[in-house]
């Protein structure tokens, strides 16, 4: 069971990851809230252990962006704030459970437990952005009805830039993602650069709408114009 932890608070953050891992769990970690909303939205998580004061992003948003993106992982908020309607707002927004600081590692275990023993809910197979569709079964990627034929690596590097819409990837973020199992990709800057040049002349050459966006410096996100 894959458990991703957000939480700034260094020391609760380190001994929460090592009673996880004594209990079996495996442990994936951010320590803001930009990082963990990267992360969650990868949808690969069994259950998120999301805190809600946060920086760059609070829990709340962070929680708020996951379920609008579909992802339907469990999420677990921590919070000193104990007030109702924090807890309200937490739980209308789309948490599973709530738990309020200071609490007890094994209380966190039991809900954790308890969660993973709900059945699970139906995966998502198809992401969306404006016209654009990909289809998680058949690896079946439309713009406006139309298929656009990907190879292996277009495929993975689509599937990357659709999970994360709206955020901005680097190089080294996408290489770590797309091609972590090669041992040897030779120069990796330009290797990124011509995937992401061909992924963008098959989904936007000729369209008026561009999806694909390259932020000089940065990255390239995947996002609908402003």
């Amino acid at each position: 069971m894959k458990i991703l932890l957000v939480e700034d608070e260094l020391k609760l953050a380190s001994s929460l990851e090592k009673g996880l891992r004594a209990e079996g769990f495996a442990v994936d970690k951010a320590e803001d809230g930009l990082r963990g909303l990267e992360m969650a939205l990868g949808c690969r998580h069994d259950v998120v252990v999301l805190d809600v004061m946060l920086p760059y992003m609070d829990g709340f948003e962070v929680l708020a962006r996951i379920r609008r993106e579909r992802c339907k992982v469990p999420v677990i908020l921590l919070t000193a704030r104990t007030g109702l309607d924090d807890r309200v707002k937490g739980l209308d927004l789309g948490a599973d459970d709530y738990l309020a600081k200071p609490f007890e590692f094994r209380e966190l275990l039991a809900r954790i437990r308890a969660i993973s023993r709900r059945p699970p809910s139906e995966p998502q197979l198809i992401l969306r952005l404006a016209d654009l569709e990909l289809n998680l079964g058949s690896h079946e990627l439309r713009r406006a009805g139309q298929v656009i034929p990907l190879r292996t690596k277009e495929y993975s590097l689509m599937e990357l830039f659709m999970r994360r819409k709206g955020l901005v990837l680097s190089r080294g973020m996408i290489l770590d993602h797309v091609w972590a199992s090669d041992t040897d990709y030779g120069d990796a800057s330009n290797l990124v650069d011509v995937y992401v040049a061909q992924l963008r002349k098959k989904i936007d050459s000729g369209r008026e709408q561009k999806l694909l966006h390259t932020l000089r410096g940065t990255g390239y996100v995947l996002r609908e114009p402003s």
